[in-house]
């Protein structure tokens, strides 16, 4: 199914940190609500924060206040051929892990979520939300656009953004040296009450070097066949290691295909994914059009050769200039605290977490074939939006 990245205004409504928060995106895409307006609600509904999830029950409290209709579905397969179209919040599961699931808005048979879930064959359908009214609005775009902006909205977004700046000062208060015993104590003391106040936790404040108000996102790309060629998931290493280092990726099967995922901040994945694409035609195609295919025998060496010449990044060439080595550095710290942020999102978000494993290699390897693609490889410009700036320039 059709796929539009939406976080339901959770960035914009000041929130950062990694969060379970499913049902309160998914409700607030669906109604129109403001992410802010429904995070508050559903923890006055729950009598906790929602940041960590919502028990069905309390979801299905509050929509049903709200004027929601609620439809079983028993399990059936996430497909667009049997949901109805118009505004539709979807409770997805697992089969053996019914107690954990997934909430998504479809508009019209199209996602709007961080990540689509169509992609994962498990998930099935527990059962789904309508409203009466066909004339819904939406923060889908699709819905949105004669949508006229909340001046009494704006103005409580601006006093809730002053709440968590005010926040974030008391919490540097608090953890401040210089700050006497006292100030401490008073600084947590209303840190404590306005949280409480406003249904936040610390997560909530906490924005250390920006990496918390990243969006992440994660994406797929099928190959064919159940055993991807070598050199496919080569290219996908060498795009993720040396043009866009902020996304990572992984594979795995799905039924008779191999899913090459890549996932990370929002626009490096996008752009990581349609450069793949894109390389991945090119060298398919010339390898076919050379030795008759690009699977096996030479083909295959000629893709590999490709993908192994194909131009690496080029480090500063004075490591005696502190200022590049000391901007290296940062760099290298913060795309390594990205990296931990993205898996630590895939495994609260999408239920993943990676293994490690080994690669076998492959016969009929063909040297001169292999040198031939190595030699077109390198002559191969890597232009993409987005790339990794070189520092020195």
């Amino acid at each position: 199914m059709e796929f539009i990245w939406n976080d339901g205004g959770r960035s914009s409504s000041g929130y950062v940190g990694l969060a379970g928060d499913c049902v309160t995106r998914s409700i607030a895409i669906a109604t129109g609500l403001s992410y802010r307006d429904v995070y508050r609600d559903l923890g006055v509904v729950s009598n906790k924060t929602p940041r960590n999830g919502v028990v069905t029950v309390h979801s299905s409290e509050y929509l049903a206040k709200l004027g929601w209709n609620y439809t079983p579905a028993d399990g059936r397969e996430f497909s667009s051929s049997w949901l109805p179209k118009g505004v539709v919040i979807v409770h997805l599961a697992m089969p053996k892990q019914r107690a954990s699931g997934h909430f998504c808005t479809m508009v019209d048979h199209i996602i709007y979520d961080t990540w689509n879930p169509s992609e994962e064959e498990e998930y099935c359908v527990v059962g789904y939300w309508m409203h009466p009214s066909h004339d819904r609005e939406t923060t889908a775009p699709i819905r949105s656009s004669n949508r006229k902006p909340d001046a009494e909205q704006e103005m409580t977004q601006k006093e809730f953004d002053k709440v968590l700046h005010r926040l974030r000062a008391l919490d540097n208060t608090a953890n401040n040296n210089a700050s006497t015993d006292g100030e401490k104590r008073n600084a947590l003391r209303m840190m404590q009450n306005l949280m409480l106040r406003h249904n936040l936790s610390r997560e909530d404040i906490t924005d250390e070097d920006n990496i918390d108000s990243v969006c992440f996102t994660r994406m797929a790309c099928p190959v064919n066949g159940r055993r991807a060629c070598q050199w496919e998931k080569s290219l996908a290493c060498y795009l993720t290691r040396e043009i866009f280092p902020m996304a990572m990726c992984y594979y795995g099967t799905k039924g008779h295909r191999t899913m090459l995922w890549f996932y990370g901040p929002r626009d490096d994945v996008q752009n990581c994914i349609a450069l793949y694409r894109e390389l991945l035609l090119t060298i398919a195609t010339s390898a076919r059009l050379r030795y008759g295919g690009h699977s096996r025998g030479s083909g295959a060496s000629y893709a590999e050769g490709y993908v192994h010449g194909l131009p690496g990044y080029e480090s500063p060439s004075d490591p005696a200039e502190e200022q590049v080595v000391s901007e290296t550095a940062l760099i290298h710290a913060r795309t390594l605290a990205v990296h931990k942020a993205a898996r630590d999102w895939l495994k609260l978000e999408c239920g993943v977490s990676l293994a490690s494993g080994r690669g076998y290699g492959r016969s009929q390897h063909d040297p001169a074939a292999a040198s031939v693609g190595k030699q077109h490889g390198s002559k191969h410009d890597i232009t993409a939006n987005g790339t990794r700036k070189r520092i020195a320039n």
